[in-house]
């Protein structure tokens, strides 16, 4: 199957929510290396004026994955996850994610450009916080019941997806 081209545009809601918590900061950056006091003792982080642990920076791929979960599950993409080579990430921080968030992450497909057999997708996930209370982040409740979704960061990612013979 070859990749849909009309995915150029597309944008996927935000789905689940996200509870970041205090031991999945502090495996994660034992699992990245982080060796930060802030990302494992609640006195460090408070002390550089956080509310509670801070996560590491590249924390946020855990939420932009499960959004792009939803492009790669799409039967109308076209993408064979098997045949997916991760070719770019980056991260733009809105402010620092920390223990307690409640984060949803609406994607969207800025880009495919066909590449011999395959394509190249760049995609966009804008990750959220959610306001104290609310407790999904559905499309249509995404703001929540206080009405409030806050920008915690924006991940860019592009995946090259292999023609056939490639």
């Amino acid at each position: 199957m070859t990749i849909n081209p009309d995915l150029q545009g597309r944008s996927y809601p935000a789905a689940e929510v996200y509870d970041v918590g205090r031991e999945k900061i502090r495996e994660f950056a034992r699992a990245v290396k982080a060796t930060h006091p802030a990302h494992f003792d609640v006195a460090a982080a408070e002390a550089l004026g956080h509310s509670d642990l801070v996560a590491p920076p590249t924390f946020a791929i855990i939420v932009a994955q499960r959004a792009d979960a939803q492009l790669i599950e799409d039967p109308e993409s076209g993408i064979d996850f098997s045949r997916v080579v991760h070719a770019d990430q980056r991260f733009t921080h809105h402010r620092p994610i920390v223990a307690g968030d409640r984060l949803v992450a609406e994607l969207h497909v800025d880009g495919v450009r066909a590449m011999g057999g395959g394509a190249m997708i760049t995609t966009r996930s804008e990750i959220f916080a959610l306001a104290p209370g609310d407790a999904t982040g559905a499309a249509g409740d995404a703001t929540g019941a206080a009405g409030v979704r806050k920008p915690v960061a924006t991940t860019t990612s592009s995946i090259l997806v292999r023609g056939e013979g490639q």
